[in-house]
């Protein structure tokens, strides 16, 4: 899967619990999903939950926890699929 697939699948699953619809439309890498779109942690732990469906895998509480922007969780998803 090429990053801007993964990035574009990513974005519909952060469409759902974003509160900051500007910065949603400007989702890159660098994206912080606290600080930039407004995502609260609990509705950070249903984007995991959402990532693992969408992916079929399943994220660890570490993997969980690095899970603060794009860029790391586009990381966690290409590890945790590679190890399928």
């Amino acid at each position: 899967m090429d990053r801007a697939l993964l990035l574009s699948k990513l974005k519909v699953i952060v469409a759902n619990y974003s509160h900051d619809k500007d910065a949603l439309e400007f989702l890159n890498e660098s994206t912080d999903f606290i600080k930039d779109l407004k995502i609260n942690s609990a509705n950070l732990v249903d984007v995991v939950l959402d990532v693992e469906e969408e992916f079929d895998i399943e994220i660890d509480n570490l993997s969980m926890e690095r899970m603060v922007n794009v860029s790391s969780a586009m990381e966690i998803i290409y590890d945790k699929l590679k190890a399928k």
